[in-house]
This record gives C-alpha cells, sequence and structure tokens, in this order.
C-alpha cells in the first residue's frame, strides 16, 4: 500500500526516531512482532507514519521507560494508554506562587507571545532563579510535555513555549555576577540531541552556586567535547538527554566519551532520557533531579579541597 503525503503529515523513519526515541530497529521489529505500527509506502518503498502512528508510538515510549512491555501495550488504543499514563503520573500539588498550568497552556496554544514572557518574569522575579527552575520550569515542562503527548499541543506551540523559556533563563544566568570559581563546567549535549533546555536548566542551578560554566550548545561531537574538556582545563563535563533520546544510544555515547576524557575530568549525565533507567556506568555519575546536580557540584568541591572554590 502507498500513501501519498500533500499535506506534509506523514513521517519518515528516521523522523519518528527523533521524534519518539525509538530505534528504526524497534519499529521494524514491531511491525513485523505485532502489527503495529502500520506504515505505508512512498514510491521509493519507504515507510510513511501516520499522525496517528506516532501519537501512539510516543505514549508507548513513555510507559516503556516506566517499566511496561511492549507486548501490552501495543495492544492497548490510544485512550487506554492515555489512561494508563494518568494512573502512572499523578500531577503533584502546585507549589507556592507557582504558574496556574491551565492558563499558562492556554497562553501557549493561542501563541501569546508577549503575555507568555511577562508571566515567566514575574514567577521568576518572585521565587528566584534556582527555585524558578526546580520548581516552575520542571513543573512547565511535564506540563507542556503531557499536553504535546495528548495532542493538545502541537510542534510548533512546544517551541514557542521552548524559546521563551530558553531566552529568559540566558538573561538570568547572564545578570548573575561572575564568580570565576570552580568547578569550571562544560556543558553541551551530544550530535543527535537537539534540545538544549536540560543543560540550560542545569546551567541555571550551578551559576548561583559559583561555579563557572561554559555552554558549547547542543548536538556537540564527541571528539569535540573531549577535545574542548581538554584543552580549556574544566573539571566537570555535563550532558544532558531528553526523554526522546534513545537510552543504548546515549549509554553508548557516555562510555565512548569517557574513555576519551582524563579521570582528572568529572562526566555527569542527566535529563529525562536517563530518568531511573541507565544501568551502572563506571566513572559516570547520574544526576536524577536538578538538586541533583547542585548536590554532585559541593560533593565535587568537597573531594577537591578548600582551594577549589577560588578562582581558577
Amino acid at each position: 500500500m502507498k500513501k501519498t503525503n500533500p499535506a506534509g503529515l506523514l513521517l519518515n523513519i528516521a523522523a519518528v526516531e527523533r521524534d519518539t526515541g525509538l530505534t528504526k530497529d524497534t519499529l521494524r521489529v514491531w511491525e513485523r512482532r505485532y502489527g503495529f505500527p502500520t506504515p505505508g509506502r512512498d514510491e521509493h518503498g519507504n515507510r510513511l507514519y501516520s499522525p496517528a502512528d506516532v501519537a501512539k508510538l510516543r505514549l508507548v515510549r513513555r510507559l516503556l521507560d516506566q517499566g511496561r512491555r511492549p507486548a501490552a501495550l501495543i495492544r492497548a488504543s490510544t485512550a487506554e494508554l492515555l489512561a494508563q499514563l494518568d494512573e502512572q503520573a499523578p500531577r503533584p500539588a502546585p507549589a507556592a506562587g507557582a504558574v496556574d498550568e491551565a492558563a499558562f497552556l492556554k497562553l501557549v496554544r493561542l501563541h501569546r507571545h508577549q503575555e507568555l514572557r511577562a508571566t515567566l518574569q514575574q514567577t521568576l522575579l518572585k521565587q528566584g532563579l534556582q527555585r524558578f527552575v526546580s520548581e516552575t520550569v520542571s513543573a512547565l515542562n511535564a506540563a507542556v510535555g503531557h499536553a504535546w503527548m495528548r495532542g493538545e499541543l502541537d510542534v510548533p506551540e512546544e517551541h514557542l513555549y521552548s524559546e521563551q523559556v530558553q531566552n529568559l533563563l540566558r538573561n538570568a544566568i547572564g545578570s548573575q555576577p561572575d564568580a570565576g570559581a570552580r568547578p569550571r563546567v562544560l556543558l553541551t549535549t551530544f550530535p543527535d540531541e537537539e534540545h538544549g533546555l536540560g543543560i540550560l536548566m542545569v546551567e541555571a542551578m550551578l551559576v548561583p552556586e559559583g561555579a563557572s560554566c561554559v555552554s558549547l550548545g547542543t548536538r556537540t561531537p564527541l571528539a569535540d567535547i573531549g577535545k574542548a574538556a581538554v584543552e580549556g582545563a574544566f573539571d566537570v563535563v555535563a550532558l544532558s538527554f531528553s526523554g526522546a533520546y534513545p537510552l543504548r544510544q546515549a549509554v553508548d555515547g557516555l562510555e565512548l566519551l569517557r574513555r576519551q576524557l582524563p579521570m582528572s575530568i568529572e562526566l555527569w549525565a542527566g535529563g529525562a532520557g536517563l530518568e531511573g533507567k541507565p544501568p551502572r556506568l563506571p566513572g559516570i555519575r547520574v544526576v536524577a533531579s536538578l538538586e541533583g546536580a547542585v548536590e554532585a557540584l559541593r560533593e565535587w568541591r568537597t573531594r577537591s579541597g578548600p582551594r577549589s572554590d577560588q578562582p581558577a
């Protein structure tokens, strides 16, 4: 069966892999074994996936991350998967002074840029940078991700949210005094990881602690990460993985990068892509939360002695 794609709605297998974090091999195996997903074919015989199949695959991936088995998930309907996701992820009570998530998501859906920016700015001023990141931005990330998984937000709205938050955090980080203290932390993502909000949130937690942070942005080749870390005399390389990043690929890349770095440079990794799932990674610290990044920094200073807090 062939499908045309006049509206640009169908995705090829590479795009689905990037979108869901499920590898091409996994998608092909499930197609043969379970009869899902059910891609059409373009004129060259390449697979094309419908929005409905991609939406279900996102839900399956999220539930797989929570320890569920693929066979049972694939047999379930999208509505049943959504119900399971809601059961697995109860919403915490909002923190004092937190943004009204429902009202905020409405602003995102309506593309009301100025009101979005004003709401975020006011909350940042009330809470301070670290609390704003650990409480408000983390909660909004979850709300936006949940809305996207349910089809309540489209990719442009999700990008609008990310850009607003990233711009605000960059400005807030830039306004912090430059203590120039150690550790010197190099932040980036792997070549196939285009989501930069995670490393920006980590930077926003570490800079108020006096750490000297330098970001290479996203999608940096492993060889370049290693070279920059050594030549720049960094103490720590910190990497973030979004929930869409394939776990096996993250683990393989981390192990390779660890071998490239001298043991004097610590390697920290975190983000939704590693949450609760990675095996033991010798020589690599898996940071489970934003607060965990601050804890890792303080432990580094304890191990490195009292002079580590002085400017390099």
